[in-house]
């Protein structure tokens, strides 16, 4: 339940953490604290109804939404965040939750998301990089939108970096979340 996304301050990249957790409560209800700005709010709704839609593609168990309320989190409290491209990152750590599949730890993303499963291009590519490169990640997802500006990041950086290029929501969670359980299997030789 969470993940590690990247962001542009005003001092340059950062990277920040998105926590997500389900509770007992009202059917589809979405707290959202961290101080969160509209936009930033509107991506956290998305990601939870692209989750919810796609709920069975995930693995989610069923009854997973039934009378649950979702808390997402973006640590750092005391200051201001928005913007559209934590919108991966709120998918994914709902996913992780609701899955149990843990995030890759080595693993950070940005990225904007549609209510269709589309990531759309961000800005800053550069900061983000150079962020997570001080956090000691070197695996980044991005939307293949912002190829072009992997040109940007030094040179000797981007040797040591690996950058996942996405063009979906799928795309995002088959490189960000662990391999699940071979459940698959195990069953097969129960019933064998």
């Amino acid at each position: 339940g969470v993940a590690t996304g990247l962001a542009v301050t005003g001092t340059g990249g950062d990277v920040l953490f998105v926590e997500a957790n389900g509770m007992n409560g009202t059917k589809g209800g979405l707290t959202l604290t961290g101080q969160l700005g509209d936009v930033m709010k509107e991506s956290a709704r998305i990601a939870l109804t692209y989750v919810r839609a796609h709920a069975d593609e995930l693995d989610i168990p069923d009854g997973a939404f039934d009378e649950r309320e979702f808390h997402v989190h973006v640590p750092a409290g005391a200051i201001p965040k928005d913007g559209p491209s934590a919108g991966i990152t709120m998918a994914t750590a709902l996913a992780s939750r609701l899955t149990g599949r843990p995030v890759r730890s080595d693993t950070a993303m940005t990225g904007e998301i549609t209510l269709t499963g589309q990531v759309l291009p961000i800005g800053g590519l550069k900061e983000k990089a150079l962020a997570a490169q001080r956090a000691g990640i070197n695996r980044l997802i991005i939307p293949r939108r912002n190829e072009p500006d992997i040109d940007d990041i030094p040179e000797h950086l981007r040797k040591r970096m690996k950058f996942i290029l996405v063009d979906t929501v799928d795309e995002v969670l088959e490189a960000a979340l662990e391999k699940p359980a071979r459940r698959g299997r195990a069953r097969a030789a129960a019933a064998g």
